[in-house]
């Protein structure tokens, strides 16, 4: 429950503040509105169709739809963790996987922010997370639980019911590809869909309030911590493993960030230097409770570097104006994290290896059968997100309209579409 609240406060007020800082202050309230109401509704959908489709069993895609509305769930009933013969009430199970469900397409607003009507933004997120998100947190997530792997017959028995990337085995201990990079390509579409912000390329848009961001990406910072160490689902050496390497990635990716930006750039910035944190955060997310605290500061220093490069380098490249940078961190960051994790979860380098719930031990490690998997998530991820983003922008563009009049955006979506203003002079 203590992660739960965690996660709760990286969307609100975390999240939104991060971003609300940076945009220009016409728009502050708009994303502060956006991400709370995606935050709540999404939140609301998960308990009524969301656990059931990500979280029982269907097929290797989709779940069930058993537990609609929670039906059958009570205070007694209980969820698996990772260990055999534990397992926690599966109402904290819930809310803990709801604020991951709420808080995934959160993220996509900082690709289009500035210039989406709130309608359509509502919308898209609902038509992603019912056909992008659930099936993403079911194909990677979703399993028997460990008390099913009795023996080698039962193990194939219960395997055979996982989601499609489980089966993969695919690595992903927090959200790499089920968050990030799931959300990364949603938002990337979304930029160039809606099309660049009115005078982008020609005017200068800073963030306009840097303490905002920095107060909203501190947040995210610690509310992390629930993020990656309650993914482990028990207080044990696994879940202290988890919490270290969260806390060293972050602080060799901001190091980094800074640093080179120093170098190259003749200034470090306070920009920079929360955005290196926060790639740090997200390329160890898939990879926190497998590799050790070596493993994570190498993930850490390389994201630092190749996200810095994203958001500069390869966002020119691309040609679209993800107003918040939302691919070249999550997107970027996730990628890297996701195939590291390979890398770094070896027992060879430190890490934890995988563990045979059949033999009771970690079984025999082979690291290039690992990378496939993890390039199975991956790619799995980015053509799912891709084509469900695709198909869901235009039928919203179709019915609703993706853009705001060049009159509101100008003016700023703060007055033109909530009526209210961020300052007041």
């Amino acid at each position: 429950m203590l992660s739960t609240l965690l996660v709760i406060m990286m969307a609100v007020p975390g999240l939104a503040l991060f971003y609300g800082g940076m945009v220009r202050s016409k728009n502050t309230v708009s994303v502060l509105t956006q991400v709370l109401a995606v935050f709540s509704l999404l939140g609301l959908l998960w308990c009524v169709y969301g656990y059931s489709v990500a979280f029982t069993e269907g097929n290797a895609f989709f779940g069930g739809l058993g537990k609609l509305f929670l039906k059958g769930v009570t205070a007694d009933s209980m969820a698996a963790t990772f260990s055999k013969g534990v397992v926690v009430p599966e109402f904290a199970y819930i809310a803990f996987q709801m604020t991951f469900a709420a808080i995934t397409p959160a993220i996509i607003i900082g690709g289009f922010a500035e210039r989406a009507k709130f309608s359509a933004v509502v919308a898209f997120m609902v038509l992603w997370f019912t056909f992008s998100y659930l099936p993403m947190a079911h194909m990677v997530w979703y399993w028997a639980g460990p008390d099913a792997y009795t023996d080698a017959d039962a193990a194939a028995k219960a395997g055979a019911t996982a989601g499609f990337l489980f089966q993969k085995g695919a690595l992903d201990f927090a959200g790499g590809t089920v968050v990030h990079i799931n959300s990364a390509v949603a938002a990337l579409i979304g930029a160039i869909m809606i099309g660049k912000r009115t005078g982008y390329g020609q005017e200068h848009m800073p963030p306009h309030n840097l303490s905002l961001t920095l107060i909203g990406g501190s947040l995210l910072w610690v509310g992390w911590f629930g993020f990656n160490v309650g993914s482990n689902l028990e207080a044990n050496s696994v879940a202290t493993m988890a919490f270290l390497n969260t806390f060293l990635a972050s602080c060799a990716a901001a190091s980094t960030w800074l640093f080179v930006e120093w170098t190259f750039k003749g200034r470090p910035s306070l920009l920079g230097g929360i955005s290196g944190a926060i790639a740090g955060l997200v390329a160890i997310t898939p990879a926190c409770g497998f590799v050790s605290p070596m493993g994570a500061l190498v993930i850490g220093l390389i994201t630092g570097v190749a996200c810095l490069w994203a958001v500069n380098g390869l966002k020119r490249l691309l040609k679209a104006d993800d107003s918040l940078d939302v691919f070249g961190i999550h997107g970027v960051g996730g990628v890297i994290g996701a195939l590291l994790t390979a890398v770094f979860a070896s027992p060879s380098l430190g890490g934890a290896g995988v563990y045979d719930y059949v033999l009771n031990k970690v079984g025999d490690y082979d690291m290039t059968a690992q990378l496939v998997s993890q390039f199975w998530g991956v790619a799995v991820c980015i053509l799912w997100s891709g084509v469900v983003s695709l198909v869901a922008y235009y039928v919203v563009d179709k019915t609703i309209g993706l853009r705001v009049p060049i009159e509101h955006e100008v003016e700023g979506l703060d007055l033109s579409v909530h009526g209210e203003a961020a300052y007041r002079l």
